[in-house]
């Protein structure tokens, strides 16, 4: 795919350079807020080189790529920026609502951490499965070192969330990551000696409860947020000769003692707050839970707000070990994994039978359902339909026997690692409970796909 292209052609077919307001990308998609929605020429760009499909939700124009959008989203940025620079920084995000603004955010600062995150995770799982069956001791050299490889993606969070927070948001990324590192700090941290959490202490005679920061997300977001406009006033009104001294010092002596006194705690009791109203309701009804999850994510992927989930479940994680939700994701990759092999299995089109051969590769190694969503369960309800009901019947089983991961992965083969758990047969029934989705996605998918079905 020739990147440079493909985005000259997106971008003329979007309006041009002006019509943009604001842009970022996701796992898959590239992500455009437009002045002018009506300039889109929806048809000429689903038909550019690499696009696979788009979607006009929830105040962006979405246009589905795959994995390799990072690629063309840095020679897309680079168009725009490059002719528009000033116009797009004062006009960015006007049109969009609240809500949007939101979902915009948090998938701009998570998704450059997915690989980070996904591949901790992996790695956190096999070597719990190594030290369960005895490879590895727990008390060995070898166990330590590669916990601490799969397990600094969590702890040193705060750092990596201010970097990509800053560059949503406008802040200076390094700052910003000096801001997040200031709270991961030995000499921050043996403030709050052996009481932890709550621990008080003072600053210029002001009260300051304090809080652990390590495998935190909101209150270091919350922070880069408040730090952003800060930043973006002294870029303005202090005199260039000044910039590279006066900046760093105002911008560290009064954000890091803000987000320490005030912005921190808000942000962890908000963000613990919201975790804990989540996992109870899948404790008082998992069944339930695992029904609407499991049956509903491929809704929330088409609708490209997926992302709002993805803080609660990483929060878990980092915060209890193990997570609830991960499992229901996982149902609903398998029970679209299982419509690609029921269709695959019945329909005697060539060409649709190779695009439900490549969704079912893509998803079993990568994770990535977008281009099966958006390609054949969109465009046909009925196939829609059987993988809600496959992800439905396998999230209950999941919910009914408590499934958990203990890391934040996608669900594909690759990332099973996620299920090795201290937690009686919890690998077993995740299996049992993927095997659920899948044979129901296949079953549904065979039963709705007729034999002259085409790729439409």
């Amino acid at each position: 795919m020739d990147y440079k292209k493909a985005s000259k052609e997106i971008l003329d077919k979007v309006g041009g350079v002006e019509n943009i307001s604001n842009m970022t990308h996701c796992a898959t998609r590239l992500r455009l807020t437009l002045r002018d929605s009506s300039l889109i020429q929806d048809e000429q760009v689903k038909k550019i080189e690499g696009v696979v499909n788009t979607l006009n939700k929830a105040g962006q124009y979405q246009i589905l790529i795959g994995t390799n959008v990072p690629k063309l989203y840095d020679e897309f940025e680079n168009l725009v920026k490059g002719n528009n620079d000033e116009s797009n920084k004062t006009n960015e995000g006007n049109s969009q609502g609240i809500v949007s603004k939101i979902f915009s955010a948090i998938s701009a600062i998570f998704a450059p951490l997915l690989p980070a995150l996904a591949g901790s995770g992996i790695l956190r799982g096999l070597l719990i499965l190594a030290e369960q069956t005895g490879l590895i001791s727990e008390d060995s050299g070898t166990y330590a070192i590669i916990n601490v490889a799969s397990m600094s993606v969590f702890y040193f969070l705060p750092v990596l969330l201010a970097f990509t927070s800053a560059r949503r948001f406008g802040a200076d990324p390094f700052l910003s990551a000096l801001i997040g590192a200031a709270l991961l700090n030995p000499d921050y941290v043996s403030l709050m000696g052996d009481t932890g959490n709550g621990a008080t202490t003072s600053f210029l005679k002001i009260p300051v409860v304090l809080m652990g920061y390590n495998a935190t997300v909101v209150p270091i977001i919350l922070s880069i947020w408040a730090f952003s406009y800060l930043y973006k006033f002294l870029e303005k009104k202090v005199p260039e000769t000044l910039k590279l001294v006066v900046i760093p010092l105002v911008s560290l002596a009064i954000m890091v003692p803000l987000t320490i006194i005030v912005i921190g705690p808000i942000g962890v009791y908000s963000g613990e707050g919201v975790a804990n109203v989540v996992n109870w309701l899948i404790e008082r009804s998992s069944i339930l839970t695992g029904i609407l999850i499991g049956g509903g994510w491929s809704i929330l992927v088409s609708l490209g707000i997926h992302w709002a989930v993805n803080p609660i479940m990483i929060n878990n994680v980092s915060t209890y070990g193990f997570d609830y939700i991960v499992p229901y994701t996982f149902a609903c990759n398998f029970a679209v994994i299982g419509v690609t092999i029921g269709v695959f299995l019945k329909a005697k089109n060539k060409k649709l039978k190779n695009f439900a051969a490549s969704g079912f590769i893509t998803i079993g190694l990568s994770a990535i359902i977008e281009p099966v969503l958006f390609g054949l369960l969109i465009k046909n309800k009925k196939l829609f339909l059987a993988q809600i009901i496959g992800g439905a019947v396998g999230g209950a089983y999941l919910g009914l026997m408590k499934v958990v991961t203990s890391a934040f992965v996608f669900g594909s083969v690759t990332t099973f690692p996620a299920f090795v758990s201290d937690r009686e047969l919890n690998f077993l029934n995740a299996m049992i409970g993927l095997l659920i989705s899948l044979i129901v996605g296949i079953v549904l998918a065979y039963i709705f796909t007729k034999k002259d079905e085409e790729l439409m």
